[in-house]
């Protein structure tokens, strides 16, 4: 849906991690992927998806003509709790199936693995300790992983820089002796 004429007030409704539902309805005009327009209203916490259609429905209705919302794909819920964490509101399967495909410019930046030793993908000094690897790597996850809008290939080279600084980390000091 990426007109911005909206002939039916529509909700979307995702559940959260915590069990419960999350939604976001458009009634003014529909949602569209670029730019991510944001919803008229939106609201977690629903114990069930009916409380969450009955919330969405009562919300959108008050003071306006709007009787019925029609359902669309949870990705545009998710989307806008993706925005509201201040990341980019699809993920690239996201946008695929929902008929677009993201910008490269709003995928969050990945290491080069090439070109980039296993201590500045994680961002840390060489030498490190182990428990200081961990910490960069559990962080750097965060903002590479797939299923958090990253880049597949950056997270694969983050996951092979951790291993390697593991390793080097938890090896005995070389500084004397020089390898051939």
């Amino acid at each position: 849906m990426t007109e911005n004429r909206l002939l039916a007030p529509v909700v979307s409704i995702t559940p959260t991690q915590r069990g419960r539902f999350f939604w976001a309805a458009w009634w003014t005009a529909a949602p569209s992927q670029s730019p991510f327009r944001k919803p008229d209203a939106s609201n977690g916490g629903a114990a069930t998806l009916d409380d969450a259609r009955e919330e969405a429905a009562r919300i959108a209705s008050a003071g306006r003509s709007v009787q019925t919302l029609t359902e669309i794909d949870p990705r545009w819920a998710r989307g806008w709790q993706r925005t509201l964490r201040g990341m980019p509101p699809f993920t690239e399967r996201d946008a695929r199936a929902l008929g677009g495909v993201p910008p490269a410019a709003s995928r969050p930046p990945g290491p080069k693995p090439s070109n980039a030793s296993a201590w500045e993908v994680l961002g840390l000094q060489p030498g490190a300790d182990a428990a200081h690897v961990k910490q960069a790597y559990r962080r750097r996850a965060l903002e590479t992983h797939p299923d958090h809008g990253g880049d597949p290939a950056a997270f694969r080279a983050l996951h092979a820089a951790y291993l390697r600084a593991l390793e080097r980390a938890a090896s005995p000091s070389q500084s004397g002796r020089r390898r051939r």
